[in-house]
């Protein structure tokens, strides 16, 4: 499964946690909004990804 990890912020560790249990049996891909401002790669992710989770 395709998992994008969309981050307003800087991660909590307990965020950081699920994202690495996520990473032990998925495709995942990380996106922080702070810092990542290509929105033509974002939305096409966001198409690409089975799951969506916007922290």
């Amino acid at each position: 499964m395709k998992i994008l990890h969309i981050l307003k912020a800087e991660p909590e560790e307990s965020i950081k946690k699920v994202i690495e249990e996520h990473r032990k049996e998925n495709d995942v891909a990380v996106i922080n909004l702070g810092s990542d401002k290509d929105y033509d790669r974002i939305v096409g992710l966001i198409e690409k990804a089975d799951k969506v989770i916007v922290w």
